[in-house]
């Protein structure tokens, strides 16, 4: 497999820079880190990583995208009267998967962090964001509220111990299989918080029920409503813990910042 993944790379750099000006380097050279100025991250074998190694690999990507945008290393922690400052970002997107009432979700969220002192709430449009606006955004957020989607995937940005919560459109409790948890893994291996989902029950009804990819297919790209109390709810239950977190964070010594960063 890998030797046919090898092969497979040579030549699309091949076809795309030609012969002459590529070198391949086979990675033969021993054990030791190796820096790219670009490059291509596969998750193949990453589940044959130890836990300490994937930490390491995750803080160095998260290292340098803040060093190519020139972010600051650590993008939370700032306070306001002594109380530390938590920022939640209501991350939407457009067409499938975009909330049907995205305004109305945004005031849910505002009135929640508007009862404790020292939230923040950003409301920011995925698709209108650089490659560093998104760096910038997620790290300066320690709760995203999302629907699912790609745009989740900027959760690699956010500091460890962040939160994560997700909306998914009706139908696809019942008919995304194992490949709706997708993120929920992803913050797991981040050693963040997937603090949940939500699965919209109100909606068009599959007309093919007996046939399960039919169905996915009809909710695929269906949009996210919202219920109002449960949203507040949910939203209140987060907040609290992530304050209780942070209190905790504060009262501690100060944590030394990653030297994973050495390229």
């Amino acid at each position: 497999m890998r030797t046919k993944m090898r092969s497979w790379v040579e030549n699309l750099l091949k076809a795309n820079y030609g012969s002459g000006g590529v070198v391949v380097d086979r990675f033969e050279g021993g054990d030791g880190p190796y820096c790219f100025e670009k490059a291509v991250v596969m998750r193949h074998d990453l589940g044959r990583m130890g836990e300490e190694r994937k930490m390491e690999v995750f803080e160095l990507l998260r290292c340098k995208a803040r060093e190519v945008c020139g972010l600051k290393m650590m993008g939370r922690g700032n306070e306001q009267n002594g109380i530390p400052l938590t920022r939640l970002t209501l991350l939407l997107r457009r067409g499938s998967r975009a909330f049907k009432n995205g305004t109305a979700v945004a005031d849910v969220f505002a009135k929640e962090c508007a009862r404790i002192k020292g939230f923040i709430l950003s409301v920011v449009q995925s698709e209108d964001l650089s490659f560093c606006d998104q760096v910038r955004v997620m790290t300066n957020t320690d709760i995203v509220a999302s629907p699912h989607g790609a745009q989740l995937t900027n959760m690699l940005f956010m500091d460890r111990g962040s939160s994560i919560m997700e909306f998914f459109p009706k139908g696809w409790l019942e008919h995304a299989g194992i490949g709706q948890y997708v993120f929920h893994w992803m913050a797991n291996q981040l050693m963040m918080k997937h603090q949940g989902a939500w699965w919209d029950s109100i909606g068009n009804e599959c007309p093919f029920p007996e046939q399960e990819l039919e169905c996915f297919l009809f909710h695929k790209d269906s949009q996210v409503g919202h219920n109002e109390t449960y949203f507040a709810e949910w939203a209140r239950k987060v907040l609290n813990h992530v304050r209780i977190s942070k209190q905790e964070e504060a009262s501690k010594k100060p944590q030394p910042i990653s030297s994973a960063c050495q390229c």
